[in-house]
């Protein structure tokens, strides 16, 4: 990879491909807890109802899709970084940004309560994920273009 001449070799992005990975590996945990507590439950698998965030069942199923709804528009950006050479350091921020964004969100989400209903705290949460993952995008297709 070349970035104003400067060779960077993969070595460099260790901190960003283990970001990604607990990303991966956060989507498998909620996997197995959405598919273990809906068993548990006895329901079927699937969209959970009600579809009502008093639901506790609901909740987990729905921060599991978050999270798989989330994770390729995340990751894909974050492997061309690597490929194009966007400076390492902006890119571990990013990526750590987000996963710190993504825990925090699941925290509040299974919580319950006003905040898992929608309230400022989830839409905040939801909001700062979604503009690192502008970011990534904008950086990574700048340094594409550079």
């Amino acid at each position: 990879m070349q970035i104003q001449g400067a060779e960077i070799s993969i070595e460099a992005y260790t901190f960003s491909v283990i970001g990604v990975l607990a990303l991966c590996l956060l989507s498998i945990l909620l996997a197995s807890y959405s598919g273990s507590s809906k068993g548990r439950a006895g329901a079927l698998s699937g969209p959970v109802l009600p579809a009502d965030d008093n639901n506790l069942l609901y909740r987990i199923d729905r921060v599991h899709m978050n999270s798989v709804e989330a994770l390729a528009p995340f990751v894909v950006p974050a492997v061309l970084a690597m490929m194009v050479g966007v400076g390492p350091i902006t890119l571990g921020v990013l990526i750590w940004a987000h996963v710190v964004i993504r825990l925090i969100h699941l925290t509040v989400y299974l919580r319950g309560g006003n905040a898992a209903k929608g309230g400022s705290v989830r839409t905040i949460l939801y909001v700062s994920g979604a503009l690192a993952n502008l970011v990534l995008v904008v950086v990574t297709g700048w340094a594409a273009i550079s």
